[in-house]
């Protein structure tokens, strides 16, 4: 495994690391603490530091489960929470002091710990972005020491870039060969704020897999079935907002192009580490046999000229429009 500083926090982050949406369970499938466990361990003996929760990842249960794993490792390892989602209904006017202060405080139930290493805005809407008033109240929360450093998650680049106004340390964006605009102008700003960048959503919810066919099925609560058009929450996070037929073809066409025969998953994650803002990816696990083929990634050669090429002509051919205009 190689190791990323994580921006102006100073902490060297596994390049490839976990994102803890899917930890114990798939999507709307029942929670398990023996599996839960069992991928957190394997994470860790692979060189994994770095772990993405949030306060509403199965119910908090994603938190505790860290809270077990990280017990004893003190600073060798650093979480990330999300927080906010918990809202209902999820508006701005919910962000507010008495609101992220208990959010905080029950993050800090959860995993155990005296001060939380990252607190993420998580998603918000958009309107948030121009209330400075919740920025400083993470400003003040991190005076208190209940949280060491913040930043956000996004859906949109525009929300990232406004970010950049405050004192964040980092910003958490769907970045994928599916999803390549944060790299036009906002990776460049990002790195001059000295802002760690968490790429999400790296295989484009498995259509970089390679493996999904218009005959894939999906479970009756699991978002790829259940979001496609933005139904729950925002469309982009589901297949990166790209339309399924289309991402299946256009994956299909990388997989040929690229030659990349049963590897396209761990390409994928390759690519994205291809730019030097990415502090870490952060691909899901369910189970811990999928650890070590997700960081194999970190160690597959870097991409030629041509194969960057390939990706920029398929995303151009298939996913521009609408993905580049929409988020």
């Amino acid at each position: 495994m190689k190791y990323r500083r994580f921006g102006k926090t100073n902490f060297n982050a596994s390049e490839v690391s976990l994102g803890t949406w899917q930890l114990g369970s798939k999507w709307g499938d029942p929670f398990s603490e023996d599996d839960a466990q069992k991928t957190l361990e394997a994470a860790w003996d692979n060189g994994v530091n770095f772990f993405d929760t949030a306060d509403v990842y199965q119910d908090g249960e994603s938190q505790r489960a860290l809270a077990k794993f990280i017990k004893g490792k003190g600073d060798k390892v650093f979480v990330s929470t999300k927080v906010g989602r918990r809202l209902d209904p999820h508006v701005a006017e919910g962000y507010n002091e008495k609101n992220l202060t208990k959010f905080v405080e029950d993050c800090l139930t959860n995993l155990d710990v005296d001060a939380l290493d990252n607190v993420l805005l998580h998603c918000p809407p958009t309107p948030v972005f121009y209330e400075p008033e919740v920025f400083f109240t993470m400003d003040k929360l991190k005076k208190e020491g209940k949280i060491k450093n913040y930043g956000v998650s996004v859906e949109k680049v525009e929300e990232a870039m406004k970010a950049l106004d405050y004192d964040i340390s980092s910003v958490e964006i769907i970045y994928n060969m599916f999803r390549l605009r944060p790299a036009d102008n906002f990776f460049r700003m990002a790195k001059e704020h000295d802002v760690g960048i968490i790429a999400r959503v790296p295989l484009a919810s498995g259509l970089l897999s390679g493996k999904y066919t218009m005959n894939t099925t999906f479970g009756k609560n699991d978002h790829r079935m259940t979001n496609r058009h933005g139904e729950e929450f925002d469309a982009g996070e589901t297949f990166s907002g790209v339309d399924y037929a289309t991402g299946v073809k256009a994956a299909q066409e990388l997989d040929a192009k690229l030659g990349a025969g049963d590897k396209l998953a761990q390409m994928a994650l390759r690519y994205i580490l291809m730019s030097d803002a990415v502090s870490t990816v952060i691909p899901g696990a369910s189970k811990p046999e999928q650890i070590e083929k997700n960081v194999a990634a970190a160690d597959l050669p870097a991409f030629t000229h041509e194969q960057m090429g390939i990706v920029r002509d398929i995303y151009d051919k298939y996913m521009k429009n609408p993905v580049q205009y929409k988020w």
